[in-house]
């Protein structure tokens, strides 16, 4: 087996054996035969009523361990896309006042409005405030004429702290005992994980897997630099203009419903690329199945570290991407160590 096939195949066990831990183990433990029995009666294939424990496999441990694989891996796919697009190495599905605008969405919620559309309130207001940030960072890019990576990037710093600001005044004016639902959300966490938002959260990652395989050898050009890659026909602001917009709508789904998880998508790319290379025809779908297997394991340790209270998941993977920088940035000094003059 090449080395391809040995990546997805490792990747495709280590997953399915995290899906499965995440099912089986949480704060109340359930018997292996009482979790097969709710997932048949679940998926139909048993006429026996449902358990008492049926609901926490079948509406809580099973769906949040599916948003957790999906949502992590388009994340990955995110992150790598990103990364090619602006040419940066840090560059992460946050970078662009996303998460400042879904942030603010939500918080306007919890501290203001209330669920006046029930269950959907907070998703639906989480991924208008994304849509409204990624409106004005594309807004304040057509204005200035350039598309750069430049460009984007200080358009989507400068939108991120003004969305951040506003953030800060709902929490500090709205009502005080809505600061631990606030604080949860916006740390990220997979308590809304549920079948209903599941169809949601699939459109934003087929959107992102099906146009980034779709645009993977435009992409591969983009590595070798804009002007190599417009004399080979592409068209290079327009490109980049369509993978930010397909990126932000993307994770606008996932962070309408997971909140802010910050670092996979920082994270994912590097390690894909040490398994596969650069190019993206095995670098997006290895990082999709890494981003999966990473947060999957981020949400299985949030929940058992400080059991029974959940830890919010974001906390475990902004740890674990503090770590990996700090390695990440070693490395590069080792590897520039012997360039210094003597």
């Amino acid at each position: 087996m090449d080395r391809p096939g040995l990546v997805y195949l490792s990747g495709a066990v280590l997953l399915a054996a995290l899906v499965l831990l995440s099912v089986f183990y949480g704060t109340t433990k359930i018997p292996a035969g009482d979790i097969f029995g709710a997932v048949a009666t679940g998926l139909g294939l048993s006429e026996a009523a449902p358990a008492p424990m049926h609901r926490i496999v079948w509406e809580l441990r099973l769906p949040r361990a599916l948003f957790s694989a999906v949502i992590g891996a388009g994340l990955g796919i995110v992150g790598v896309v990103l990364q090619t697009a602006t040419r940066n190495d840090l560059a992460d599905p946050f970078l662009f006042g996303l998460s400042s605008g879904a942030a603010a969405g939500a918080v306007l919620v919890i501290t203001v409005t209330g669920d006046v559309l029930g269950f959907w309130t907070l998703p639906l207001a989480a991924f208008c405030g994304g849509i409204i940030a990624t409106a004005v960072v594309l807004v304040l890019v057509r204005r200035l004429g350039s598309g750069t990576p430049e460009k984007l990037i200080l358009a989507g710093l400068a939108v991120s702290f003004l969305f951040a600001a506003l953030t800060n005044y709902l929490i500090f004016a709205g009502d005080s005992r809505a600061a631990h639902s606030i604080v949860f959300w916006m740390l990220g966490g997979l308590g809304l994980s549920r079948w209903t938002t599941l169809p949601m959260v699939l459109a934003g990652f087929g959107l992102i897997l099906v146009f980034s395989f779709f645009c993977r050898r435009r992409l591969d050009a983009l590595l070798a630099g804009d002007a190599v890659a417009a004399s080979l026909g592409v068209q290079v602001g327009r490109l980049r203009m369509g993978l930010f917009l397909v990126a932000a709508l993307a994770t606008a789904t996932f962070v309408s419903v997971a909140g802010v998880i910050g670092f996979v998508g920082l994270m994912v790319p590097h390690l894909a690329r040490g398994l596969t290379g650069a190019l993206h025809s095995h670098l997006i779908p290895v990082a999709a199945l890494i981003g999966a297997t990473l947060l999957t394991a981020s949400d299985v340790i949030s929940r058992v570290m400080l059991a029974p209270q959940e830890l919010p998941v974001g906390i475990v993977t902004s740890s674990v991407g503090a770590v990996f920088v700090f390695v990440l940035l070693i490395g590069t000094g080792r590897r520039t160590g012997g360039m210094r003059p003597g």
